[in-house]
């Protein structure tokens, strides 16, 4: 089975530039997007063979979800069930006969960590619902989670530091995550990797130069460590600040 997951900021955009031919040639099983950036009606995908589900922010031209998938889940939810976490359209969440799908797109700090509180709160809560998820069946959450966890994980990890993305409160986060019985699939495969990231600042030449961060993860449950087979990057494709994340098992 194959998983691919693209924070593609604005889906009618990235369509433009090749979305359709990309999302052919990855031929997921299931493919996730993130910051779609429209409202409902603004936009029909001739998707044939997937199974559409979206979640859409309040705001217009925000944030935004969406999963196309191959097989159809037994079930389907959005959001968290929360008001103050639902407005955004932030989470779907599919359940499938083995495990469940949740694809989020975290809340950014901001530059200024103004949205800083917002989001250690939003990690605790979203924690809570991966394990009540969990101790049903194994879990693979994917996304932009909008945090480089290690200093492999971005190239300027020196004057980052305690920047948005990268302070100290949003790695230890993550850590926590991992340590609630979850596992990093592309660190599972390749932990000392370096230079594999999958946004770049729009800036002239960053992309080029590699001068990244990697903000997109698959995170599957640790019991499933065993049915991986592979998680790959693709820096290739184009049509987004970040790149497609690919993860592939044998469940």
């Amino acid at each position: 089975m194959k998983l691919v997951s693209w924070n593609v900021n604005g889906l009618r955009a990235c369509v433009r530039k090749g979305f359709i031919d990309y999302f052919h040639e990855l031929n997921a099983d299931i493919f996730c997007v993130q910051e779609t950036k429209l409202q409902e009606g603004q936009i029909e995908l001739e998707l044939e063979g997937y199974e559409q589900y979206w979640n859409y922010a309040i705001k217009k031209g925000y944030s935004g979800t969406a999963v196309f998938t191959k097989k159809k889940p037994v079930s389907v939810r959005y959001g968290l069930g929360e008001e103050q976490w639902d407005q955004e359209g932030r989470v779907i969440t599919l359940e499938f006969d083995s495990f469940f799908l949740v694809n989020v797109y975290t809340p950014n700090s901001q530059r200024d960590l103004a949205r800083l509180s917002y989001r250690l709160g939003w990690e605790d809560y979203i924690l809570t619902y991966l394990k009540s998820l969990d101790a049903e069946k194994p879990v693979i959450l994917c996304g932009d989670l909008n945090v480089a966890h290690q200093e492999i994980d971005l190239k300027n990890y020196k004057t980052n530091k305690g920047n948005s993305g990268f302070t100290i409160e949003e790695r230890g986060k993550m850590t926590e995550l991992l340590n609630s019985g979850f596992v990093d699939t592309f660190r599972y495969f390749y932990p000392d990797k370096e230079d594999a990231y999958t946004w770049w600042s729009y800036m002239a030449k960053v992309r080029e130069r590699n001068i990244g961060w990697r903000i997109d993860y698959f995170i599957a449950s640790s019991r499933l460590a065993a049915s991986l087979t592979d998680a790959k990057i693709h820096p290739h494709i184009l049509g987004s600040d970040h790149c497609p994340v690919e993860l592939e098992l044998d469940l």
